[in-house]
């Protein structure tokens, strides 16, 4: 069997087979109505109070459905279909605690702002607030969570309610969007109308933005000298990197992106700085530092960006461009504040600005910082090191893999040294910071790219928290590259507990790990094992010829930091930069 998604069929054809009146169970509206909205995949894990929605499944061949192994491997994998597509996510869950375990995956997609539409089971109605078996609100416990919660009541409702949900999630700031629906009504009948108008009285997202504070932004940009831009995940989601591009290129204002906005600018660009914050690159940091101009577009001001946030940007006039009116003003006072979708807001700029004329010697200092001061780390002949894993991944691909990492060292290596050339190829948790995203999160992007080389980059912490995906990747042929960096160690707690906790190591060893390479092996998948150079290329090579998936295991120093660094309580000028300097 070979987990490729079903050819895609016509508007023409899906409405002549799905939308013509008739009277059917819930389980099958909910199946017409996910067709209707162009889903192609789902990801999901069946019990008790699903069980009509998978009856209704049986022998279904018009979307592909996915059983994983754990329903959070099931939501990161929709949350990964999602960032990887730029398409609705959807999972299914049963109740009680197949629901439950969906919780930390909302939350990820929620603080990253992914579309997701997540399916649960509950209890028959009449059941439900008496603590029947798997009984759980899962409403209530998800709403701080969620753009939009619905349990539905009435048969009826479901075509209206899976409408309304596909529109909440994709549309204004994205996000998940809940539908729990009780067993008797997915078994109930009804007739099946497709719901076909959105009429949601106070969901009315600011798309198109105010002209004249454009104006005063093409102003500000030909008044400033060291302008900076800061781009974020608002722009991929927007799909708005084609209008960012031209408008760097009309400006020629020096860029940086976040963690989340890595791919939104081509990082070979020479006037793209690397990733500010935390472990953002030295002329990043110090940009927006000394920037008399800040134009942020589609970040959120996050705490990793802007370290002490009375000591951030201090000189710079603040733009802030967001489709979420709440962000803005919320950590960083905006001078200009722009609320609408990127791309439109971008659309709408780029005829009226012109290049940021007083800037040359901005442009130039910056150039000569990039010289300076690059990313560095000490390189070892005998240990091998993680950022020339990072090195050695992007080469052999240029940069035009889609990867997916976990939560660590390994994901901010990966964002340092792995240079991104087109946006929807770089997918992590950033938000939440949620470890066992990555490996999950790889399996969806390759389910919505199944010609493109997915490669998932995992600690030996976060790639045991969902490892058991591994029987789908073997069973249905899915052809993920999974590269675990192992160095036996909770290697980001490491750090900290170094650099702060006066290396009073707590509770971090991981030396009792499996045997990762038995351990793929076990699942069915090909394992190989590198402890240094030559056997990491070797290694590596052979993962990339063989057609369906491998593990990688690079077996890596354990007392490697990433570098820079800026502590907590600190500006982000005041930065560690390690042994290397």
């Amino acid at each position: 069997m070979s987990a490729q998604i079903p050819e895609t069929r016509s508007t023409e054809q899906l409405r002549e087979k799905w939308m013509k009146p008739e009277v059917i169970t819930g389980s099958d509206i909910l199946l017409r109505s996910l067709l209707l909205e162009g889903v192609e995949c789902v990801f999901g894990y069946p019990g008790g109070a699903v069980l009509y929605i998978y009856d209704a499944l049986y022998g279904f061949t018009d979307f592909h459905h996915l059983l994983t192994r754990h329903e959070q491997g099931a939501i990161h994998a929709a949350d990964g279909y999602a960032r990887a597509t730029g398409k609705v996510g959807v999972c299914i869950a049963t109740s009680g605690p197949g629901a439950t375990n969906t919780v930390t995956g909302i939350a990820t997609a929620f603080m990253d702002s992914v579309p997701l539409v997540i399916i649960t089971g509950n209890v028959v109605s009449s059941l439900i607030g008496t603590d029947a078996f798997q009984e759980a609100d899962i409403t209530g416990i998800t709403m701080p969570i969620t753009k939009h919660s619905y349990l539905v009541r009435n048969v009826e409702d479901l075509p209206r309610v899976i409408h309304e949900a596909f529109h909440i999630a994709n549309t204004g700031r994205k996000g998940p969007v809940l539908i729990d629906i009780p067993k008797d009504v997915s078994a109930n009948k009804a007739l099946f109308e497709p719901s076909q108008t959105i009429n949601l009285r106070g969901y009315n997202p600011t798309v198109v933005p105010n002209r004249l504070q454009l104006d005063k932004l093409a102003a500000a940009i030909q008044e400033a000298e060291r302008p900076v831009i800061i781009a974020g995940g608002g722009v991929v989601y927007s799909g708005g990197h084609e209008q960012l591009f031209e408008f760097v290129n009309k400006t020629q204002i020096p860029i940086t992106t976040t963690l989340l906005g890595l791919g939104a600018f081509p990082s070979r660009h020479e006037l793209w700085m690397g990733m500010p914050g935390m472990h953002g690159t030295y002329t990043a940091n110090q940009s927006i530092q000394q920037s008399d101009l800040l134009i942020n577009i589609g970040a959120r001001f996050d705490d990793r960006v802007t370290g002490k946030l009375d000591g951030f940007a201090p000189k710079a006039k603040i733009v802030h461009i967001d489709i979420d009116p709440a962000e803005i003003g919320k950590n960083v006072h905006a001078d200009i504040p722009i609320v609408g979708d990127v791309k439109t807001v971008l659309e709408m700029l780029n005829p009226i600005v012109s290049r940021a004329d007083k800037a040359d010697a901005w442009r130039a200092q910056i150039q000569r910082s990039k010289i300076e001061k690059p990313l560095r780390y000490i390189d070892s002949d005998t240990v091998l090191k993680p950022q020339w894993v990072i090195e050695l991944l992007n080469d052999t691909t240029g940069g035009e893999a889609i990867v997916t990492t976990d939560v660590g060292q390994h994901q901010m290596w990966a964002a340092q040294y792995y240079k991104f050339n087109q946006p929807r190829s770089w997918i992590t948790s950033g938000g939440l910071g949620t470890m066992g995203f990555g490996f999950p999160s790889a399996i969806g992007a390759q389910m919505g790219h199944p010609d493109r080389l997915v490669i998932s980059i995992n600690g030996d912490g976060g790639m045991q928290m969902c490892a058991q995906e591994l029987a789908i990747c073997a069973i249905n042929k899915i052809p993920v590259k999974v590269v675990v960096i192992n160095n036996q160690v909770l290697g980001m707690v490491r750090q900290w507990q170094e650099l702060i906790y006066d290396n009073r190591y707590s509770h971090i060893n991981l030396e009792g790990s499996p045997d990762f390479v038995k351990l793929a092996e076990a699942y069915g998948v090909k394992g190989l094992r590198a402890t240094n150079k030559e056997e990491a290329r070797r290694a590596w090579q052979e993962a990339l010829d063989t057609p369906g998936p491998v593990l990688v295991e690079f077996v890596v120093s354990k007392e490697e930091n990433v570098y820079p660094m800026v502590t907590q309580g600190s500006t982000i000028d005041q930065m560690l930069m390690g042994d290397s300097e």
